[in-house]
């Protein structure tokens, strides 16, 4: 039995150790540069203030419909009223009249890079749905993208919805050149967006779950290899050369280089094994509308009154009452009572309450009040996978019996995330086994960078040695083959 082992570890690592040094690699590169996203600062950023004087009909008297996070912001230098719907993009109104803007075209595509940057000479270079920058299943409602190359310092590449005419992603060149070499390679990007698409979730699956089984058929044997008392080599290791930096440095790093590959197979969410659970419904929170709410130019000489020149204004509709949150270009916020126009601090304890409990009204509910982050909520670094997306403190959240939580920004209404079991399971499995969102380790970097770089560098090693030893068995078996043909020519 131990003879077949021996066999599968060596076998399965000669077909994957080369795709783990790469898994190994490219993730290091990904520590530090993530996969190019337009966040939200850098949306803030590059809009324009909204203009007081001349700016907006009052939504009711335009005749558009209020719908919860209606927005009021500049796309191509035009400011429009911006209508969520589920599952596709915004619906796109001009703001002065009400009417929805014409078809997105190229002319526009190339207003809505000189709004993001102005001056810098536009080449509109493709109109395309999907490149290697725009895997991202978050940007399908807005394809087709109209790609635009941006001739400055940086130069950048920034894509143009062709629903609503807003950038929607921009990518750096430095981004693109070290993404060639960090997610492209990671997530196994060549597969995507191409003929190979329906194969790629599979195989990055598969891919995994075997290379768990290899790493975990490596810590068994290098266990077994180990011997207190030392061999005639004078090492506890009976190896030499490649092989036994393969089986020391498995000793040390193995465990955490079998939880890498494991919670990378879990970052797929495999087979929707943490999908299943219904989400809580949201359209209870919103609740029934009970009075039409504060018009947009009041609301936004009211602010200029106070010397804040917003760039955006989102309203929130909250256990029936409307919430206005206004932001300017340094991601700073001010949040208005959507209906007297008056500021708040914290929308009002009973009102988030009633609302939360409202989303599963068969159910207990237990609030609890969040000052410091915990192992469930958290910041991460920007370029990280889910970094750009804001952690405000204090929050609230809320547990219902059944295992479902909600988490809510008192400041502004806005409903953070919804968690079950099942995804609690996830961020086990995956965020803490992967990438180490650990709090003692996250907040005192670079204890962090020394963790995960330190063992990447040991996985990395594993695997080149894995390779080294897996091209010199082949060689061998060559050789072997080529004497054996050449004994048969001889005795014929």
């Amino acid at each position: 039995m131990k003879r077949y082992l021996y066999l599968w570890h060596r076998w399965l690592g000669i077909g994957l150790c080369l795709f783990m040094a790469m898994w190994f690699f490219s993730g290091m590169v990904m520590l530090y540069v993530g996969y190019p996203k337009l966040t939200p600062r850098e949306h803030l950023a590059h809009l324009p203030a909204l203009p007081v004087a001349d700016c907006c009909a009052a939504p009711l008297q335009a005749g558009v419909p209020w719908h919860d996070g209606l927005t009021l912001s500049t796309i191509g230098g035009r400011a429009v009223y911006l209508l969520p719907r589920a599952g596709q993009a915004p619906t796109v109104l001009d703001a002065r009249t009400g009417q929805p803007v014409e078809p997105v075209n190229a002319a526009q595509a190339l207003a809505a890079a000189e709004q993001f940057a102005p001056g810098a000479p536009a080449e509109l270079q493709a109109r395309i749905d999907e490149d290697a920058w725009t895997h991202s299943r978050g940007l399908d409602a807005h394809r087709p993208l109209y790609r635009i190359a941006l001739h400055d310092a940086q130069r950048q590449l920034i894509y143009v919805s062709s629903q609503t005419g807003a950038v929607v992603r921009d990518a750096s060149g430095t981004e693109r050149l070290w993404n060639w070499v960090g997610t492209w390679l990671h997530w196994l990007y060549p597969l995507r967006g191409n003929a190979l698409q329906p194969i790629w979730s599979n195989t990055v699956i598969w891919l995994s779950l075997i290379a768990t089984l290899m790493a975990l058929l490596g810590m068994v044997l290098g266990g077994l290899r180990w011997r207190r008392r030392p061999y005639r080599n004078g090492s506890h290791s009976p190896y030499r050369g490649w092989a036994r930096w393969h089986h020391l440095t498995g000793l040390v790093a193995g465990g955490l280089l079998v939880c890498w590959i494991f919670s990378g197979l879990m970052s797929m969410n495999p087979w929707g094994l943490f999908s299943r659970s219904a989400a809580l419904d949201t359209t209870a929170f919103a609740g029934q509308p009970t009075a039409p709410p504060a018009d947009s130019g009041a609301l936004l000489q009211r602010l200029q009154a106070d010397g804040w020149r917003p760039v955006e204004l989102q309203w929130r509709q909250v256990a029936g009452h409307y919430w206005v949150t206004a932001r300017s270009a340094n991601g700073e916020q001010r949040v208005l009572d959507g209906h007297s126009g008056q500021p708040v601090a914290q929308l009002p304890v009973e009102l988030l309450h009633g609302a939360i409990a409202a989303m599963a009204p068969h159910s207990q509910v237990q609030f609890d009040w969040l000052t410091d982050y915990d192992f469930y909520y958290y910041p991460r670094t920007e370029h990280s996978m889910l970094g750009h997306l804001p952690k405000p403190l204090p929050m609230l959240r809320a547990r219902f019996d059944d295992g479902r939580w909600v988490e809510v920004d008192p400041a502004t209404g806005e409903l953070l995330s919804q968690s079950t079991p099942a995804r609690r399971v996830s961020r086990v499995l995956f965020a803490l086994l992967h990438s180490w969102d650990w709090l003692p380790l996250l907040e005192r970097r670079p204890l962090w960078d020394i963790w995960m770089v330190g063992f990447s560098l040991g996985g990395l090693l594993i695997s080149i040695s894995g390779v080294v030893l897996g091209w010199r068995r082949l060689r061998l078996r060559s050789k072997r083959r080529q004497a054996l043909a050449s004994s048969v020519r001889l005795m014929r």
